[in-house]
């Protein structure tokens, strides 16, 4: 029954990633009008989630500095896989969607199955306790499928496109779910490797794909506003950890 509770709350959570619809039912000037934001937002969430959350939450669980080696190597791999889809997809310096979408997706699929890690971990201690993680896992994701939305949108997916691969990236969490309660002792190795993996793919996506992004915008108020955004997406994930916490 407790298992039936968690793979239920690990659903609802892959479900938060359709949040996207809302920019779906935006008409096409105002969505491209706005994905600006959105790629602002979405960089600001991205940092916020490496720094407050799954950072801490890595040293937390393994006491050892050895979690920043796994950080900068988050960051290799995510800038190897960069370099291998740009040989594989791009011919004289054209591709039709951005590498970092890919990026994106495989970056937020690691994410989401440590999200069900957790999920299936807090219901093996009691059902009370599942509950109340699922809720605070799903406020710190909104923020995050909004933005990743947006980025599917700028990266050169279409919007039903990216409504879709943004919801196959969610799925993980219900690997992860079942995963947890596979494993023994899911505080173990596997968050231990995942979470500082995830954070270092997601400083690699913000600071080398999505802020240089943010530099093109020639207009100062349209820059500045950006800037906010960046700050309110790193806000709203601080708050978000403090919640989750």
């Amino acid at each position: 029954m407790t298992f039936i509770y968690a793979l239920g709350a690990s659903i609802i959570v892959s479900l938060v990633s359709f949040v996207g619809i809302i920019c779906l039912l935006l008409k096409e000037n105002l969505l491209n009008k706005i994905l600006l934001l959105l790629i602002s937002f979405s960089a600001g969430t991205l940092i916020g989630g490496a720094f407050l959350h799954l950072i801490p939450e890595a040293v937390e669980k393994s006491n050892n500095n050895q979690v920043y080696l796994f950080v900068i190597l988050g960051f290799i791999l995510f800038f190897i896989l960069e370099r291998f889809l740009h040989w594989r997809h791009c011919h004289e310096e054209k591709c039709k969607i951005h590498n970092f979408t890919y990026l994106n997706l495989v970056g937020d699929g690691i994410h989401n199955f440590i999200d069900g890690l957790i999920i299936g971990s807090a219901f093996m201690v009691n059902i009370n306790f599942g509950i109340v993680t699922s809720f605070m896992i799903i406020m710190h994701e909104i923020p995050q499928e909004i933005g990743d939305f947006g980025v599917l949108i700028y990266g050169g997916f279409s919007k039903k496109k990216a409504l879709f691969f943004n919801f196959l990236s969610a799925l993980t969490a219900i690997l992860g779910t079942i995963a947890g309660f596979v494993l023994a002792n899911i505080s173990g190795v596997s968050l231990q490797l995942l979470m500082p993996i995830a954070a270092g793919g997601f400083i690699y996506i913000a600071s080398c794909d999505l802020i240089p992004e943010l530099h093109k915008e020639p207009d100062i108020k349209k820059a500045s506003l950006a800037i906010g955004i960046f700050i309110l997406g790193l806000t709203f994930m601080y708050f978000a950890t403090i919640l989750h916490h």
